[in-house]
């Protein structure tokens, strides 16, 4: 769902390899057995999803390659920024739970924001495995999404890392705390 600004400047483009290039070197145990060159490559084959990597560098989740699918050739980015995205915070979990709001709306919600950008919120699995490749949200907290069955009566699940365990919790969907963010994925 990328809107009519989603190519990049060849600069740009070239900033933003530069980055996550330097980001992919210092964190190899995100991605033992990868190499760059096949990032890169995949990269080039896909440009439209540079603006989406993009817009994650922009709003402060720092995206790294966690995975590879051998079967697509696709590789997977998540935010691996030490605590929750700064540039996505204080905000509601969906557009219900915003209208639903009465006074002191936030801007938007997570699931539109991430629509937007082109990624997807991670769900409580990706969590799970992005907690094993470091410590994330230590002081903050991240929108994950959320089963039908919990959103259907209200709720909405984000995750945390505390006293070296990871924890799932639930709140009201139209909930938003200024140390809650949401952390993408996205598949190249």
């Amino acid at each position: 769902m990328k809107n009519s600004k989603s190519a990049l400047t060849h600069q740009q483009q070239e900033a933003l390899l530069h980055t996550l290039q330097a980001r992919f070197e210092q964190h190899m145990n995100r991605h033992s057995g990868l190499a760059w060159a096949g990032v890169q490559a995949r990269l080039a084959a896909n440009p439209a999803d540079l603006w989406s990597l993009q817009e994650m560098e922009r709003t402060g989740g720092e995206p790294d390659v966690v995975g590879y699918d051998e079967a697509t050739g696709a590789y997977t980015f998540y935010d691996c920024s030490p605590e929750s995205p700064s540039g996505r915070r204080s905000l509601c979990y969906d557009r219900a739970a915003l209208e639903a709001r009465k006074e002191n709306k936030p801007a938007t919600s997570a699931l539109e924001m991430a629509a937007a950008m082109g990624v997807e919120l991670l769900t409580e699995a990706h969590y799970r495995a992005l907690q094993t490749l470091g410590e994330f949200d230590l002081k903050t907290s991240s929108w994950l999404a959320t089963p039908a069955a919990i959103r259907e009566r209200g709720g909405a699940i984000f995750g945390d890392r505390r006293y070296d365990h990871v924890f799932i919790y639930h709140n009201g969907a139209s909930s938003y705390y200024a140390a809650r963010g949401f952390r993408s994925a996205l598949k190249v």
